[in-house]
C-alpha cells in the first residue's frame, strides 16, 4: 500500500534499514540509544531495524558501555564476514583484482601486467575472469557470498537497457565495447552476482569521498593522473560524482596530437605516456623495455638526482612544463566548478606529489579567478595506489546499502537476456 507521497511500507522499511546500516558502518560501534538521534528513528523503529538486520545476519555485539544510572548499553556494528565485494582497476600497465570483506578489509588480490597486447578486449576479459576467480579461491569464498564485483575502466560508460553496460573508451580502441557481456559470457559467478562498471576516476573519487581525503567535503573534485588524466565532479546534486573527459579540454590550439586523435588535449601534455614522450622528443634518455611507471620512477631521479649529483636539465624542464599544465588544467576546473577541495590521485600523481604538488598549486592559483581560487584547497588522496580498486568495490557496497541490506534480486528466467545478443552482434562473420 502506498502513501500520500507514493512510498510504500516495504519502501520505508527499505529505507530504515539503509540509515540504520550507514551510520554503523561509517560511525559505529554505537548502542540503540545512540542509533535514535543519528538516524532521526524512533527508538521503536531503531529495536525493529536492528532486529531484523541482527536476524539477518549484518549486525553483531561489539561490547558494552556505561549508562547514565542504567544497565549497561549493548554497542552494535556491521558483521565484516556479512558480504563480500570484489573491485577491479582496468589500469594503464596492470589489471588489479581485490576481495573485501564487508568492511573493505582485504582478503585477497592479485594483479595481471598488460603487455604489449595492451587494452585487447579479450585479453583484458580473461584477466578480469581468472582474477576473480583467483581471489575467491584464495580467500575459501563462494561465489554466491559476493554482493558484486565492480569495474573501473578508461572512458565514458553507458548503461543501456538492451546491450548491459558499454564502454566508450576511444582512446584506448574501445568502441562501444559491450564488457558486461563480455564477462557474462563464461563467467565464473552465477548470474544472481551483479557487475557494476563505471568511469575509473569515478571509483577513485568515491573512494576519496567515503573514506579518503574527500571526507567531510561537499563539492570537490578528485583527478585521476596516470598514463592520461581525468576527473571526478563531486557536488549537493551529484554526490555519488560524476566522471568529466577533464583529460581532453583544449589546451593548446594546434598543439600535440592526443591519443583520443584530437590536437593539444590536456592529456597530450599532462599525462605520464605524453610526459615521457616528451623527454625523449628533447634529448632525453628515457628507459627503454619498461612500464611507464619505472620509466618515470628514472625521469624523477634524473630531474631530482639523489646526494645532490647534477639533474638532467631536459627531464627537470618537462617535469616543470608539465606542472604548468597541470595547474591551469586544474585552474579551468576551479573556475568552472568552484569547488572546495581538489585531489590528485593515480600512480603518476602519487608517484609526482611530494616534488609537484607545490608548483601545481602557485600555476592553478595564477590562472584561476582569485574569488574561486581562494577559496580551494589541492592535496594529494590518501588512499593511496588502491583506490580505484577499493572505489570500484564500493560499487556494489553502495547498492547493497541503497537496498537496505538485501542482497540484488535473481535474475527472473525466460529468454536468452539481450547480453546474448549483444555477443552475437559482435562475432565475426
Amino acid at each position: 500500500m502506498a502513501g500520500r507521497n507514493g512510498r510504500t511500507v516495504r519502501d520505508l522499511r527499505r529505507a530504515n534499514r539503509t540509515a540504520v546500516l550507514q551510520r554503523l558502518y561509517f560511525d559505529g560501534p554505537l548502542s540503540r540509544f545512540e542509533l535514535g538521534p543519528v538516524t532521526g528513528l524512533s527508538s521503536g523503529s531503531v529495536s525493529n531495524v536492528v532486529a531484523d538486520l541482527v536476524a539477518d545476519g549484518l549486525l553483531e555485539e561489539a561490547g558494552s558501555v556505561d549508562s547514565d544510572g542504567g544497565r549497561p548499553r549493548t554497542l552494535l556494528r556491521v558483521a565484516p564476514g556479512s558480504g563480500h565485494m570484489i573491485g577491479v582497476d582496468v589500469g594503464e600497465t596492470r589489471v588489479r583484482i581485490e576481495l573485501f570483506a564487508l568492511t573493505l578489509t582485504e582478503l585477497a588480490r592479485t594483479e595481471r601486467p598488460l603487455t604489449h597486447q595492451g587494452y585487447d578486449v579479450e585479453v583484458i576479459v580473461g584477466h578480469i575472469r581468472d582474477g576473480i576467480t583467483e581471489v575467491l579461491a584464495s580467500a575459501e569464498i563462494a561465489p554466491e557470498q559476493l554482493l558484486g564485483v565492480g569495474i573501473g575502466v578508461p572512458g565514458i560508460v553507458e548503461r543501456t537497457p538492451d546491450r548491459g553496460t558499454v564502454v566508450h573508451g576511444q582512446t584506448i580502441g574501445w568502441d562501444a565495447v559491450p564488457l558486461e557481456a563480455l564477462l557474462r559470457d563464461g563467467s565464473p559467478l552465477p548470474d544472481t552476482v551483479p557487475y557494476f562498471i563505471d568511469n575509473g576516476a569515478k571509483t577513485l573519487g568515491q573512494a576519496e569521498m567515503w573514506f579518503g581525503a574527500g571526507r567531510g567535503a561537499r563539492n570537490a573534485v578528485v583527478v585521476l593522473f596516470g598514463s592520461g588524466v581525468g576527473a571526478c565532479l563531486v557536488t549537493p546534486e551529484a554526490e555519488h560524482g560524476r566522471a568529466v573527459e577533464w583529460g581532453h579540454l583544449t589546451v593548446r590550439v594546434r598543439g600535440r596530437r592526443c591519443r583520443c586523435g584530437a590536437l593539444g588535449c590536456l592529456e597530450a601534455y599532462a599525462g605520464a605516456e605524453s610526459l615521457l614522450e616528451r623527454w625523449g622528443e628533447q634529448g632525453g634518455r628515457p628507459p627503454e623495455d619498461t612500464d611507464e611507471e619505472t620509466a618515470l620512477t628514472a625521469m624523477l631521479a634524473a630531474a631530482y638526482p639523489a646526494g645532490g649529483g647534477a639533474a638532467d636539465p631536459v627531464a627537470l624542464a618537462v617535469l616543470e612544463e608539465t606542472a604548468e599544465y597541470l595547474g591551469a588544467g586544474l585552474s579551468d576546473l576551479i573556475n568552472l566548478f568552484q569547488p572546495e577541495r581538489i585531489l590528485i590521485g593515480g600512480w603518476a600523481g602519487l608517484q609526482l606529489g611530494a616534488r609537484f604538488l607545490p608548483a601545481v598549486r602557485r600555476h592553478a592559483v595564477s590562472y584561476a579567478l582569485r574569488h574561486p581560487a581562494e577559496r580551494v584547497t589541492i592535496d594529494l588522496g590518501r588512499l593511496g595506489p588502491d583506490a580505484v580498486t577499493v572505489g570500484a568495490a564500493i560499487l556494489p557496497l553502495a547498492d547493497f546499502f541503497a537496498r537496505g541490506g538485501r542482497r540484488a534480486e535473481p535474475v527472473p528466467e525466460g529468454p536468452a537476456p539481450a547480453w546474448r545478443a549483444a555477443l552475437r552482434e559482435r562475432a565475426p562473420h
